[in-house]
């Protein structure tokens, strides 16, 4: 079974898994710590932005939250403070929740959340004027920031247990990954897939408090409407039968994902690179608030 290093595209993901949940003690904390955040703020937000300046466009994933204030910060590592207020439009677009564009609250804005932000520039500082997010994003964020529901309903007092101690997880441990690749176009699992897969489990079994992430990519033949869909299918079909074949339980599965062609572990300009990127990812995590116990 293969296990390699963090991709860039599990960095972006361990981003999302590493990082406390908005509006609590932590986050706080942080926020105050960065040197980079802007640490005074004078008056409220304003209710109607039209007429001020255009400001630039921030692209990446939210690092810490504040109040008004929320900190973005690029893959590069470099980070942008702007604050939300009313007049501030929250959208999602597609992904697992199935939502075309969806209008959503302040609320949404949970730490790790990858956005693109449209800012207007006011007092010294940034406004966002739109903040865009995908539906799949918020869905892995959210359950990543209160734990899994699924299937706990049905478990035992030992499940019940586990629960108690995920429920607040704010970071993991990646500890290892392996990659089960597919044919252009098609999300069937090979023999050796299946094999690789219930290896995984297995070893993700051997650890205590382990939970399972899987992320879906697809190449970069065929548009990002039809790949985005592919790479849903192709993670899918990985879950259910780690669940299915492998024994791996529902409750120690983290909300899967598809990233289309987004990340490519190779060039896919080759088909050498094209094979390497028509992929599963799946990823043992354990939280670092047990790991070990």
């Amino acid at each position: 079974m293969p296990i390699v290093s963090r991709t860039p595209s599990i960095l972006c993901i361990a981003a999302m898994l590493a990082l406390p949940a908005a509006g609590t003690a932590s986050a706080q904390d942080q926020y105050s710590q960065d040197d980079n955040v802007a640490a005074t703020v004078v008056g409220s937000v304003p209710a109607d932005l039209s007429g001020l300046p255009e400001g630039p466009e921030v692209e990446g994933f939210i690092s810490a939250r504040q109040g008004e204030l929320v900190q973005v910060t690029t893959a590069e590592g470099t980070s942008t403070t702007v604050m939300v207020g009313s007049a501030t439009e929250i959208r999602s677009s597609g992904g697992f929740l199935g939502l075309d564009r969806d209008k959503l609250g302040m609320d949404s804005l949970l730490n790790g959340l990858p956005v693109t932000v449209e800012t207007v520039e006011w007092g010294g500082g940034l406004v966002a004027s739109k903040v865009a997010l995908k539906s799949r994003d918020l869905r892995t964020a959210s359950m990543i920031r209160t734990g899994t529901a699924q299937g706990f309903a049905e478990q035992t007092a030992a499940t019940e247990a586990l629960r108690g101690r995920v429920g607040d997880i704010d970071q993991y441990n990646i500890k290892g990954t392996t990659n089960v690749y597919f044919d252009t176009g098609k999300h069937a699992l090979t023999p050796e897939a299946q094999a690789e897969l219930c290896s995984a489990a297995s070893q993700a079994n051997s650890m205590d408090n382990a939970l399972l992430l899987v992320v879906g990519y697809t190449d970069a033949t065929g548009d990002y409407e039809f790949n985005q869909e592919l790479s849903e299918k192709r993670a899918t079909r990985v879950v259910n039968f780690l669940q299915q074949q492998c024994g791996w339980k529902p409750f120690r599965m983290l909300t899967p994902t598809g990233m289309a062609e987004a990340d490519p572990a190779a060039d896919n300009m080759t088909e050498e690179g094209k094979a390497q990127n028509r992929r599963v990812a799946v990823n043992i995590l354990v939280s670092k608030a047990v790991d070990g116990i």
